[in-house]
């Protein structure tokens, strides 16, 4: 299928930008220097949380009677070859940190951090190994499988008025779609506690998060008290596969849309994704789940 030519070029640029030489982390030159820079960061983040005024939600037992948005998350998926048994211990993890996120309410001009309401997974307060990615690979580890916490707060968080302040996208597409209903690249990941998901409640209304398990969803809701005229909408552009000779990237773009009456307000561009599939793709999943593929096998990128 053909695309537009400034798609062609800007997925071209982006294909130039991976291929370019890349200056490797302190930690990657020198792995000794690893956990003290850890120390450091994490130390660094939990100082400017306590300092940050802004972040200051609470939980209630009442609930707000105006529903805003609402989401759920099939809690067991399969996932390439992943040990659904960490799925299974990742429900635990979920239940434990959820206990701090139920009812809590997000006043006007607050900030909602989930490292800040949640706090450090241990196993003293009931937390198990779960899967866990770790440079493109699944291993087990404390707390793992938050990250569907985080995904799914930061898709029912864009359906309101909410603003992103801190959030960082999944740099590998992992596993190959399986029962996917959300655009690729749409979540959120973490990593205690200064890789975080921060949102701030920029309307005029106090914003509650309602959420819990049943046996096979993660299920949630915003609430509110008055209602909110506005609607929000995520849309998915430019969504393909990108082939350099045996290796695919993934790329899309996302936007949020604002609806008045189903007028459309405005579009705010949320994120580009661009990333290297890990996974084998070949022709019969592209044609048969129909993705556009770009190949660039043969391109001289220096002179396009």
């Amino acid at each position: 299928m053909d695309i537009d030519e400034d798609l062609y070029f800007k997925l071209a640029n982006l294909l130039y930008k991976h291929e370019a030489p890349k200056r490797k982390a302190l930690s990657s030159r020198y792995p000794f220097l690893k956990k003290p820079i850890l120390y450091l960061k994490h130390n660094s983040r939990t100082i400017s949380n306590l300092l940050d005024l802004q972040l200051k939600c609470y939980q209630s037992k009442d609930s707000l009677p105006m529903i805003v948005a609402r989401h759920q998350s099939v809690l067991r998926r399969r996932l390439g070859d992943s040990d659904l048994e960490l799925q299974e211990q990742k429900i635990t993890n979920l239940k434990q940190a959820i206990k701090h996120l139920d009812g809590l309410v997000i006043e006007p001009n607050h900030i909602f951090s989930l490292w800040h309401s949640i706090g450090k997974p241990t196993y003293d307060k009931g937390y198990v190994d779960g899967m866990l990615l770790a440079n493109g690979a699944v291993v087990p580890g404390l707390g793992g499988g938050l990250c569907q916490l985080s995904n799914f707060l930061y898709w029912i968080f864009l359906h309101t008025s909410m603003q992103t302040i801190e959030r960082y996208h999944h740099s590998m597409d992992v596993f190959p779609d399986s029962g996917r209903t959300l655009p690729f690249g749409g979540g959120a990941t973490i990593l205690y506690n200064f890789i975080d998901l921060k949102m701030k409640n920029t309307s005029n209304q106090p914003l509650q998060l309602k959420i819990w398990l049943t046996d096979t969803h993660l299920k949630g809701q915003v609430l509110t008290t008055e209602r909110i005229p506005e609607k929000y909408h995520i849309i998915e552009k430019n969504h393909c596969f990108v082939k350099r000779g045996e290796t695919y990237f993934r790329y899309n773009e996302i936007l949020k849309e604002c609806r008045v009456n189903g007028v459309l307000q405005s579009t705010e561009n949320i994120t580009t994704n661009f990333a290297p599939v890990l996974y084998k793709v070949t022709p019969d999943y592209i044609t048969n789940n129909a993705f556009v593929l770009v190949d660039f096998t043969d391109k001289d990128l220096t002179k396009l």
